[in-house]
């Protein structure tokens, strides 16, 4: 009988396992429906769902690292592009100011990030509003990477489409994480 027990058990473990991996999974999916680009948020997400659990801080938080990450990866391509000889004076330019924007977008999302860690203090209100501010600051650093090409001097395809293609996943997660952050309760 008592082996009989352990084996109902231990077939049971695997189920109660999945259940809680799709409940967590579930728990993503359902917060993503708050953001603009929803699938991007689940795809970005899911795989930490057993880290995030049900827990909305670590979902926001989660969301920041990854917008961060991205965001250093964009300012990476960013800064090859710097690196290019055939360069117009004004393509040059266009790219030395959205360096500054990316790296000024990573900063405060890593102030976001510091910040999340302070939501439990007897300031978490001001905490909560200081994040928002920063993670919409980097947003808005990172749409402006892109101004430049509407000023009517000839920026290349080559230029524009590098910059933009680096740029609009950072910012839909940018935007994504922003949505998430708007919904934390505190």
């Amino acid at each position: 009988m008592g082996q009989l027990l352990v084996i109902i058990l231990l077939t049971l473990l695997p189920i109660s396992t999945a259940s809680s991996s799709q409940t967590y999974t579930t728990y993503i999916k359902t917060s993503c429906n708050s953001t603009l680009y929803q699938q991007l948020c689940y795809n970005s997400l899911s795989p930490y769902a057993s880290k995030i659990k049900g827990d909305p801080k670590k979902l926001c938080k989660t969301a920041l690292s990854i917008a961060l990450q991205a965001a250093s990866n964009a300012s990476t391509t960013v800064s090859n592009l710097q690196k290019q000889k055939t360069l117009t004076s004004y393509e040059a330019q266009v790219v030395k100011d959205c360096i500054v924007n990316v790296k000024d977008s990573i900063d405060e999302i890593k102030q976001s990030l510091q910040a999340m860690d302070h939501l439990n203090g007897s300031d978490k209100e001001f905490q909560l509003s200081n994040i928002k501010t920063w993670v919409s600051a980097a947003l808005t650093d990172e749409n402006t990477c892109t101004d430049g090409f509407e000023k009517g001097q000839k920026v290349s395809a080559a230029v524009k489409n590098k910059i933009r293609n680096s740029l609009l996943v950072v910012a839909r997660l940018t935007s994504n994480a922003l949505a998430l952050i708007n919904k934390l309760k505190i």
